[in-house]
């Protein structure tokens, strides 16, 4: 058994400028099993990273193409997208 995740990242948007990446495939500690921890966690990777999240109230997320909260559980193998809000008309 492994004391970590396995998650491929997705970054769109003015978070993928940001952040200076597009995706990206990183092995996170255990501890990390929510959306929450997962941007906390990213968010102290790099200055780009933080700045992407530095408002995370604003940006929004879904778990192999399902949107997520910051409570949703994350596991190994997961796709994380990161992306603003979304707008229709």
């Amino acid at each position: 058994m492994t004391d970590t995740l396995r998650l491929t990242v997705l970054y769109f948007a003015w978070l993928r400028e940001r952040a200076g990446i597009a995706e990206e495939r990183v092995e996170v500690p255990a501890g990390v099993a929510t959306v929450a921890a997962l941007v906390t966690w990213l968010a102290a990777r790099s200055p780009g990273h933080a700045s992407a999240f530095a408002d995370p109230g604003v940006v929004r997320c879904a778990v192999n193409q399902e949107f997520a909260d910051p409570g949703s559980p994350l596991r190994s193998g997961d796709e994380v997208a990161f992306f603003p809000p979304v707008t229709g008309g």
